[in-house]
């Protein structure tokens, strides 16, 4: 459930006119084949309730995994699905990390499938074949055939804002974050309390107390083994931290999806952050963090792999991330308060939009019963459908709490041949690795933010965060746009993310700043803010 950087893809075929027809105009649409729309395909279809189909039919499906041994085909989630929706899927699937190889071959190639499932496509990527025709586009079929992703869209309008194109088109359905599920979306780092209460701490509640309780964890031996092996803060990369600070200095106050602007409070108009004056004191301020050994030092070029040997060890009076017990068995650590910035800034701004990747169900123009394809997927956006999805089967997977609870059982919690959760679940489900479309929701989803220790975390930031309702998502592009996009923003990202290494570790002074601030200019910063402006203005003005 983290943000990921989106490529571009290249590709050229021939669609077939004589088979195909693909809608131009904007809110709805011709979706589908002409011979997927004869009486007898329809005739076989139950518009409503199960099973979908009332003779089986199949369809041909290319999805990404996460583990190599789950054969699609004998697994218990769709076996399952099969007998209540008369839907087969003949399943390709790629391992995660193959995905957009494997999935750019098959565009290129034209040899692809009626349905892309967890396939993660980019927005360059949706605006592209959608306007191509190779991706069958989704309104009308959804108006028609999804009751439960059209209600979710009603619910939440930043749903249907966020998954629809500048031309009003819809080509790829969502992963979503349930809004009422607040600890996927609140909270803050962790501190450990017993090292707080040993060393006479109250939890910091500005930035000079937070230097302070650092310090402190620095030089006062709280684990009291006589060393001084204590590190005040653990971090997987420094932007990390720097996501955290950005609500005490006035920054990303409509969240992180779209990190590099924000509204400018003086004018209304986007600015770029990372040129603001108070992104600079920002970076001052992580700046002297680091230089004192208030973070850790390899917090640069951190790896997964380092971090846990360090968490796990116990060397951490601070960390960002989910509860320490989730993931490093670190036991008492508490949320972090949000900190008052130099301004009176009191906000949490790391937020991410309940919109994830947009892609991750496609249908293409190969689709012979879009239909039946749509109604399959939208079971996943029901409870019963989102309960399926990440819990299994009672009996098999889960169980009932005396509190009607579901909790999964020791076969796969505490599994006898040592497998981890995400690898006993895989034997039956596919939802570990964060690649699928669907609806999260609390009562269905056991991972770690669903723990009480994070909703307590997020009930306690809640208070001083911004609002669901005032998050943006991702903004999208017309095509014009996002080509031009792509062709400025590599280099620009790429530049700011070097810099702001560079500055946060004191490889450069800020006295370089104004150098640092005109070379934006001259990578046309000024284009690339026009074109997030007119998306901004597009997605304001849109119901």
């Amino acid at each position: 459930m983290r943000a990921k950087k989106w490529f571009a893809m290249t590709m050229s075929m021939v669609l077939s006119l004589s088979l195909f027809v693909t809608a131009c105009s904007g809110g709805g649409g011709n979706e589908g084949t002409d011979s997927g729309k004869s009486e007898e395909r329809l005739a076989n279809l139950n518009q409503a309730g199960m099973p979908i189909a009332k003779e089986k039919i199949t369809m041909t499906g290319f999805a990404a995994k996460l583990y190599a041994s789950a054969d699609w085909s004998k697994l218990m989630l769709w076996e399952e699905y099969e007998k209540i929706t008369n839907v087969h899927i003949d399943w390709e699937t790629v391992q995660i990390d193959s995905l957009k190889e494997k999935r750019n071959i098959k565009l290129a190639g034209g040899d692809y499938p009626e349905i892309f499932f967890a396939s993660a496509f980019a927005k360059s990527d949706l605006i592209k074949y959608g306007s191509q025709g190779t991706f069958l586009k989704l309104n009308d079929l959804i108006d028609q055939n999804a009751p439960n992703f059209k209600a979710m869209m009603e619910k939440y309008p930043i749903v249907k804002k966020g998954i629809t194109m500048p031309d009003g088109s819809i080509y790829g359905l969502p992963t979503v974050f349930d809004p009422e599920f607040i600890s996927l979306f609140y909270g803050t780092p962790w501190m450990k309390q017993e090292w707080l209460d040993k060393l006479n701490l109250k939890p910091p509640t500005n930035l000079e107390e937070l230097y302070n309780v650092l310090k402190a964890i620095k030089e006062g031996d709280p684990n009291g083994n006589g060393k001084n092996d204590e590190i005040p803060w653990g971090s997987k990369g420094v932007w990390i931290m720097i996501n955290y600070l950005k609500g005490s200095f006035g920054l990303n106050k409509n969240g992180v999806a779209n990190p590099n602007v924000d509204l400018d409070p003086d004018t209304g108009k986007l600015r770029f952050v990372p040129a603001t004056k108070q992104y600079k004191e920002l970076l001052e301020y992580v700046a002297k963090l680091y230089r004192d050994g208030m973070f850790d030092k390899e917090t640069f070029t951190m790896k997964d792999t380092d971090i846990s040997s360090k968490a796990t060890a116990g060397v951490y009076g601070f960390l960002d991330g989910v509860d320490p017990k989730a993931i490093y068995n670190q036991e008492g650590y508490v949320g972090m308060p949000i900190l008052e910035g130099p301004y009176g800034d009191k906000m949490a701004t790391n937020i991410g939009s309940p919109l994830g990747n947009i892609g991750m169900f496609v249908l293409t123009d190969k689709a012979k019963n879009p239909e039946a394809a749509i109604r399959w997927m939208d079971h996943f956006y029901s409870d019963e459908g989102a309960k399926m999805f990440f819990m299994g089967f009672e009996g098999v997977t889960y169980k009932m709490t005396d509190k009607g609870e579901y909790e999964y059982l020791d076969s796969i919690a505490k599994n006898p041949d040592g497998l981890n959760l995400d690898q006993a679940v895989s034997q039956y489900l596919v939802w570990p690795g964060g690649y699928y479309p669907g609806i999260v929701k609390q009562h269905f989803f056991k991972g770690a933010e669903g723990l009480p220790s994070s909703v307590k975390n997020a009930e306690d930031a809640a208070p001083n965060s911004i609002k669901l309702d005032d998050i943006w998502p991702a903004f999208n592009f017309t095509p014009e746009e996002q080509d031009e996009l792509t062709t400025i923003q590599t280099d620009i990202h790429t530049f700011v993310d070097e810099m702001r290494d560079k500055f946060a570790s004191g490889a450069l002074g800020f006295d370089q700043w104004d150098s640092y601030v005109q070379q934006l200019d001259k990578m046309n910063v000024k284009r690339y803010l026009e074109i997030y402006q007119a998306a901004y203005d597009r997605y304001t003005s849109s119901k």
